[in-house]
């Protein structure tokens, strides 16, 4: 008999739950995937960030891509119980009929739970393993941010602009169109700015450069030190 590998495992899982009736998957419980709350006030941003701005985006935006996901995977059981980068690394796995949509969704699911976590008040700075990361791999903070912001303007209309951390904590600048995320890639993602206009027109109307420099007073370095950390003893999810 021939063994079966992962991946076989998984489409013969994941073809299995398409003639599942509808709504059986969320029979026994809440829908898998969940909006957490944002970590600080919404206001806690200001003035980079206005708190109607984080509202808005948190709320409305990142909440109806949870429901839009949750809506996708109700009829497949075995993709619904699935980890969130799960779901992104083997997207080239799941089901036709819903592997666009759980793209979309659940990329912007785990690329808007990342942000929300990387950003705080202003205060902290890179702690000394990750600033020495970014000194041996750009240079300097000022470089890394200046490369970065380069990146973001670079990216015609929608989509983000990433850190990524490789196991070795190696760290490169990379870009995505829409809600794609490195994960799909299976890179992980150390910190990210979303440039959807959405993120802050409010403020900065077509000033995305404004945007980009300003962003960079609300990155909670703490939180993206301990995701370092985390990438590099590979228990970083998203």
């Amino acid at each position: 008999m021939p063994k079966l590998t992962r991946r076989a495992l998984l489409s013969q899982a994941a073809a299995a739950a398409v003639s599942v009736p509808r709504g059986r998957a969320f029979a026994q419980g809440a829908a898998p995937f969940q909006l957490a709350p944002l970590p600080y006030p919404a206001k806690a941003l200001e003035p980079h960030i206005d708190a109607e701005t984080i509202e808005l985006h948190h709320d409305r935006h990142h909440g109806a891509a949870v429901s839009a996901l949750n809506a996708a995977v109700k009829d497949y059981p075995a993709v619904a119980a699935m980890r969130l980068e799960q779901l992104l690394f083997r997207l080239g796995e799941l089901p036709e009929a819903i592997r666009n949509a759980v793209r979309n969704n659940a990329g912007s699911h785990a690329n808007h739970t990342m942000f929300w976590q990387v950003m705080g008040p202003p205060g902290t700075a890179p702690e000394p393993e990750l600033s020495a990361a970014i000194e041996r791999d750009f240079g300097g903070l000022a470089k890394l941010q200046e490369e970065f912001n380069a990146a973001g303007l670079r990216i015609f209309g929608s989509g983000w602009v990433f850190v990524t951390a490789d196991a070795d904590g190696k760290l490169a600048i990379a870009t995505k169109p829409n809600q794609d995320t490195p994960l799909m890639d299976g890179r992980r993602a150390l910190v990210g700015n979303d440039v959807w206009e959405h993120a802050y027109y409010l403020i900065y109307q077509n000033r995305r450069a404004d945007y980009l420099k300003a962003w960079w007073n609300v990155v909670n370095w703490t939180a993206v030190g301990a995701r370092y950390a985390a990438a590099k003893d590979g228990n970083l999810g998203i």
